[in-house]
């Protein structure tokens, strides 16, 4: 059998190609969800470090670091804020610590009656809106004299650092095995002992997580320092609301920039001890 020339020579048919737009949506969607975070952000960096930029340029006109000097200048309050807003934070954690720890390990251990309706109440701060909560404190503290100082504005801040170092202190009790603590009394140690050796150090990685979480909530804490604390004690959150009010935008970037480094720094620090098994008891 034999076959022609033509037949062997002719050409395979084509396959059609087919482009797979399934990814399209995902990607759309990434897309917009990086420019909603990273968006902001670039933008804040820009001002950081502009020297001059108005409309209608895109970018900069020029750059520099002069406003950065001008922040930290003993002048410029940055530092001074600066102190405050941390001090205010770690007296903060520690109030918060003080009452949750014992609080945490009740909620986790004992069989408290309306245990769940506590949790719940912890959210009530967060559950309304903070302005005439805040409004209304403010006029408690004036009559109990202490609006304009830092005790006042800790023990605001402590009433929304409640929530996560009562309900993260309570997930890590509840994580902890308790037969651990119970061979630990069974070889003579007391309550108090097993709780100091054996509950309190497995708790501790998530008791330092919800610290954290206490410490930034305080360290950006706005409303409740402005109607509590303002004018005497002066934060970093109020003073980057003065100079955004005021238009200096280059020093309320600068001033934000501070207030983000330890967010992002910490977040790493919560990723690597807030333990799955932790996460899986919170509310429970």
């Amino acid at each position: 059998m034999t076959v022609s020339h033509e037949v062997l020579a002719a050409p395979a048919p084509r396959m059609a190609r087919h482009i797979d737009w399934s990814w399209a949506p995902r990607g759309i969607l990434l897309g917009l969800l990086a420019f909603a975070i990273f968006g902001p952000l670039a933008n804040l960096l820009l001002w950081a470090v502009a020297e001059s930029w108005y409309f209608p340029h895109t970018f900069p006109i020029s750059y520099g670091f002069s406003y950065w000097a001008k922040v930290f200048a003993p002048r410029g309050g940055a530092v001074d804020a600066l102190l405050t807003s941390v001090g205010v934070a770690a007296l903060t954690v520690a109030l918060s610590l003080a009452l949750a720890i014992p609080a945490g390990y009740a909620l986790a251990r004992l069989k408290l009656p309306f245990r769940a309706l506590i949790l719940l109440a912890l959210l009530i701060p967060n559950a309304f809106p903070n302005l005439p909560i805040y409004v209304n404190l403010a006029r408690i503290f004036y009559e109990l004299d202490l609006n304009g100082t830092v005790l006042g504005v800790v023990l605001v801040h402590t009433s929304h650092g409640l929530v996560y170092a009562v309900w993260i202190g309570t997930a890590a009790f509840a994580a902890v095995d308790n037969e651990l603590s119970e061979a630990a009394r069974t070889v003579g140690a007391g309550a108090f002992r097993a709780f100091l050796d054996v509950d309190l150090p497995l708790a501790a990685p998530g008791l330092l997580a919800s610290a954290i979480f206490v410490f930034l909530e305080s360290l950006d804490e706005f409303t409740g320092t402005y109607f509590v604390g303002a004018p005497d004690v002066n934060t970093l959150p109020l003073l980057l609301y003065t100079a955004g009010a005021g238009g200096n935008y280059q020093i309320a970037s600068i001033t934000a920039l501070v207030l983000l480094a330890p967010s992002i720094a910490f977040m790493f620090v919560v990723e690597r001890f807030l333990r799955a098994d932790v996460l899986a008891k919170i509310g429970r």
